[in-house]
């Protein structure tokens, strides 16, 4: 067993049974066009779940509903037993969202910014303190928001998504634009998250990342579910080398071209 299924199992241990976010047959409308088609995985504690897929594929929508910011076209997404179309405030009160670009408070200084998400959720300023410290954004932490640069507001969009008592986190392409630093800073804080019994889901191009870090890897295409590898076939997977999870992608994924 690797590092990160080592804790996963001792995270699992320390929580309550049962998957902390369970999304069935999610079906979302763009007009004529169905961005996610019938859907169906659950998330559990202690894991880090990578979502792949192409441009279009309905990764982005997916995220934004189990986020409660999408009002789904059909289906049931329950996060923690909380069923977001009938208990909205308390589901969404378990989960954290590093959307795509940022969505920062501009005229925040980076604590305060950080700092409101984390009193929203019953933490406290020490708790935001905290976060910026694992993330490496202690010394900018009085910078205005406004003032960022990308790979910054990356990581302040991450630091908000996992301050508190988050049980869910969501992240879309939120690695991305990170340098070496930031990147190795911004995994380690995410593996401390899973293993204290959180849920990660985060959307993301960089393939590599998957043989760092995760623990499981859905792929979509076309709004459907065409990939769930975990456990034994993961790890058969990682073992047949680094490219091995792009050699997956691309026998399952047809390169159409930008549609």
């Amino acid at each position: 067993m690797g590092r990160h299924q080592l804790t996963q199992a001792v995270a699992h241990q320390n929580t309550k049974a049962g998957p902390l976010a369970e999304i069935s047959g999610l079906t979302i409308h763009y007009g004529k066009r169905v961005a996610v088609d019938g859907l169906s995985f659950a998330l559990d504690a202690g894991e880090i779940v990578l979502l792949l897929g192409p441009n279009g594929a309905g990764k982005s929508t997916t995220l934004s509903a189990i986020a409660g910011a999408i009002v789904p076209s059909g289906g049931r997404i329950a996060i923690d037993g909380e069923d977001m179309a009938t208990a909205p405030r308390s589901a969404r009160a378990k989960v954290g969202f590093a959307d795509q670009p940022p969505a920062l408070y501009e005229f925040f200084t980076v604590l305060e910014h950080v700092g409101f998400v984390a009193e929203a959720r019953g933490a406290d300023t020490a708790a935001a303190e905290e976060i910026l410290g694992q993330l490496g954004l202690s010394k900018i932490a009085k910078r205005p928001c406004r003032e960022l640069s990308f790979g910054m507001r990356q990581r302040v969009g991450l630091a908000a998504a996992l301050v508190g008592p988050v049980e869910v986190a969501l992240l879309d392409e939120t690695l991305n634009g990170l340098d070496p630093h930031a990147s190795r800073a911004a995994r380690a804080t995410l593996r401390a998250a899973a293993d204290r019994g959180a849920a990660v889901l985060m959307s993301t191009h960089l393939l590599g990342v998957a043989e760092r870090m995760c623990d499981r890897i859905l792929i979509m295409d076309k709004g459907k579910l065409v990939a769930d590898r975990r456990d034994a076939e993961l790890k058969e997977l990682l073992d047949k080398g680094p490219s091995a999870v792009e050699d997956l992608y691309v026998s399952l994924i047809a390169d159409e071209g930008p549609t």
